[in-house]
């Protein structure tokens, strides 16, 4: 049997098989059970799968292994088995295959952003695809198919973790959309590019789209490469029937595609979500109609084509836009002016209705603004609890109150293009003043059962608006102007993990942060430390948060129930001796206590944040009261 690597310079096309995931779910696998696994736990069932698909005409059959990685098998507690779970998978499409036909180590996206978008380093990624890659190779592949990726950057340490453990060829894919373009914004075009340059053997496009949008990408992408070019499709897009989803692309259909896409260029065809072997004997039969290339393929055309490849591999080939300078702080906004000259700060964190009436926030807020507050803090769906949105929120204190908002904006419930829409749509609105957070998961409100979203968390999040402060989107592209945000993030100095909230704190600053804004401080000691451990060269203004306690209740609430607080025994005690006597005297010295809190704090600091708690502001005031703003 000839290595692929003949196979692919002899110019002749070659079919893959079809989808593994949809055919395991028709044979009455429930999506909660590992597909992975199944190479161990039911043999059987994959094998019958490859032979269907090997009886009906494939020339490539790829293992089941697509989320065969440490942290996609960590959610099944199989993390620890990466390397035995992948070498079943290629033993047993091996044992299928034979002699006769090629097996494909299928290698998806580890189902993480990583840096800048995520907590993920690019070199962790690239061991861990190595690990997952080192597997495939022991049970007998003789390729790797690197597919499914929308990340670029990811695609790279897919490949060069490849690279590392064997010199088998490289199929590397990316997944786009009907324009073209992966959910970053990347382009098969410069995809195309930059795998020509790292030397894979062939590069394509799979998943996503329906076969008709790849005959466009196939031919944009030849333009650029001599490599050879794989379309493996989906059987169209799915559609809701009987509450399932249904591809509806036909075999026929798929088959007179497969040979529009080895017309238009490329050489390496198949199916991917919605397929069947039936779709792959259709397609089978359409290319033995096809002839091979006009032009023998020679050995030259394997080599990295005659294209500008040059840049670095993590830079895109593409000609890129220059990123704008930002804006200067001080001209951003009021807020940013203050943090700019070194001036302190005031805010007080006032919590959007919980209906539609924002009357009783919009009255406070002019309360703080007559008191010469700087700024209201309006948090973002804080412990889960579903209140107004935090965007129409911060513009009615804005046009009503005559008050800037520290608007606070969380991942949890956008993915990475809501937030994006989101936030171009807040310059737009006038707003400017952010403070990014991850968010607190939905198990913590009302609502457990709702789904959380955390494309990306904090640290990515503060990269991506840093970004669109530049001008350019995730992907390095213009976004046709540049926001003005000032950019805060959160920090907790009581962190039990120091080190590792240290290391965040890190990230933060380097990926645009401006400012910080602190969990509630009931701790000063702990606040002092952080502060004496923070570099000078990542040092930003913090901004202390000081929360005024209102019961014996509401501080055992926030010392058990509120993640990132801690509130001391001393203060306990207090607050319990307090209570003993009466509630008016508990709040009395709630407020008392937090007046401690920023008399201790304010010589370290650029200013405070005080909570209202229950949207009364009073406490807010009497904590401020004689602090020089």
């Amino acid at each position: 049997m000839p290595d692929f690597r003949s196979v692919l310079a002899s110019g002749q096309a070659i079919l893959f098989d079809g989808a593994m995931g949809t055919e395991i779910y028709r044979r009455g696998v429930f999506v909660n059970v590992c597909f992975d696994d199944l190479c161990r736990s039911s043999p059987e069932l994959i094998r019958e799968i490859h032979e269907a698909y090997r009886s009906a005409g494939a020339q490539v059959l790829e293992t089941n292994s697509f989320g065969a990685n440490r942290l996609k098998l960590r959610a099944h507690g199989l993390d620890s088995q990466v390397r035995e779970l992948n070498e079943a998978a290629a033993r047993l499409a091996r044992d299928v295959a034979g002699d006769e036909l090629f097996v494909a180590g299928s290698i998806g996206p580890l189902g993480v952003r990583l840096e800048p978008f995520g907590p993920t380093s690019k070199q962790e990624a690239r061991q861990m695809f190595a690990e997952q890659a080192g597997g495939l190779v022991a049970g007998g592949a003789d390729l790797l198919s690197v597919e499914t990726f929308s990340d670029l950057a990811e695609l790279i340490e897919a490949v060069e973790g490849c690279r590392s453990v064997c010199d088998l060829p490289v199929l590397a894919m990316m997944t786009v959309s009907e324009g073209g373009l992966s959910s970053y914004g990347e382009s098969a075009v410069n995809m195309a590019k930059i795998m020509s340059a790292m030397g894979v053997e062939a590069i394509g496009v799979n998943c996503s789209v329906g076969p008709a949008v790849m005959v466009d990408v196939v031919q944009e992408m030849a333009a650029v490469t001599d490599l050879p070019l794989a379309a493996i499709a989906n059987a169209g897009f799915p559609r809701d029937v009987d509450d399932r989803k249904m591809y509806m692309a036909s075999p026929d259909y798929m088959a007179s595609y497969a040979r529009k896409l080895i017309k238009a260029g490329a050489r390496i065809v198949g199916g991917c979500c919605g397929t069947s072997p039936q779709h792959t004997a259709e397609m089978a039969s359409q290319i033995r109609a096809v002839a091979l290339r006009a032009t023998t393929v020679t050995e030259s055309s394997s080599a990295k084509p005659a294209v500008d490849t040059q840049p670095a591999a993590t830079e895109p080939a593409e000609s890129q836009p220059a990123a704008t300078e930002p804006v200067p702080l001080a001209d951003r906004s009021a807020w940013g002016q203050r943090l700019a000259a070194g001036l302190p700060v005031t805010s007080v964190e006032i919590v959007p209705p919980r209906g539609a009436d924002p009357s009783q926030m919009v009255e406070a807020c002019k309360q703080l603004a007559a008191a010469g507050v700087h700024a209201v803090n309006v948090p973002d769906g804080a412990r889960a609890m579903m209140r107004m949105g935090v965007i129409a929120a911060s513009c009615l204190i804005e046009r009503e109150a005559g008050i800037e908002a520290v608007v606070h904006y969380c991942c949890r419930d956008r993915n990475l293009l809501g937030m994006m829409s989101d936030l171009l749509g807040a310059q737009a609105l006038g707003l400017r003043n952010l403070l990014l957070i991850t968010g607190d998961p939905p198990r913590m409100g009302p609502y457990p059962d709702a789904t959380a979203v955390f494309d990306i968390d904090s640290i990515g999040l503060t990269n991506l608006v840093s970004g669109l402060n530049r001008g350019l989107d995730p992907g390095g592209h213009e976004i046709g102007g540049q926001t003005s945000f000032v950019i805060g993030v959160g920090v907790n100095p009581c962190e039990a993990d120091m080190n590792r909230e240290l290391e965040r704190w890190y990230w933060k600053v380097e990926a645009g942060a401006e400012y910080a804004v602190t969990q509630p401080v009931f701790d000063v000691d702990s606040l002092l430390a952080f502060l004496d451990k923070i570099d000078e060269g990542t040092r930003i203004p913090i901004v202390a948060g000081i929360w005024p306690l209102t019961s014996l209740r509401n501080a055992e609430f926030l010392a058990n129930e509120v993640p990132g607080i801690e509130i001391p025994e001393p203060i306990m005690a207090r607050m319990q001796a307090a209570q003993e006597r009466g509630a008016e005297f508990a709040r009395e010295e709630g407020c008392a206590i937090a007046r401690e809190m920023v008399a201790a704090v304010s010589d370290r600091v650029q200013g405070v944040q005080v909570s209202a708690p229950f949207g009364r502001v009073k406490y807010a005031l009497d904590v401020l009261a004689g602090l020089d703003a």
